[in-house]
């Protein structure tokens, strides 16, 4: 799977997970960690921009798992997981 695919596939994953409980969200959102991962060198513009993501996730993921508010927090995930693709194309 090529960045640009694993990018388009958190994006959708994102979307769906941001209308869930936070049973469904977490379990989503864990699976997204292995996808979001460096597997090989990249640009330091792609490498910040998916680390970016990486972070957005995690902090929804915090949110959810603490029982807090985490409705402010998808759109900067979502837009984050967007930069990324948009430099991996």
């Amino acid at each position: 799977m090529t960045d640009s695919e694993k990018a388009v596939a958190i994006i959708e994953a994102l979307k769906a997970a941001e209308h869930e409980p936070a049973a469904v969200a977490l379990p989503i959102l864990n699976g997204l960690v292995g996808l979001v991962q460096a597997h090989a060198e990249a640009p330091l513009e792609v490498e910040e921009a998916r680390s970016g993501a990486f972070m957005a996730i995690c902090e929804i993921g915090k949110a959810l798992h603490r029982g807090q508010p985490a409705d402010g927090l998808w759109a900067p995930a979502i837009n984050a997981a967007e930069r990324w693709k948009s430099l991996v194309r």
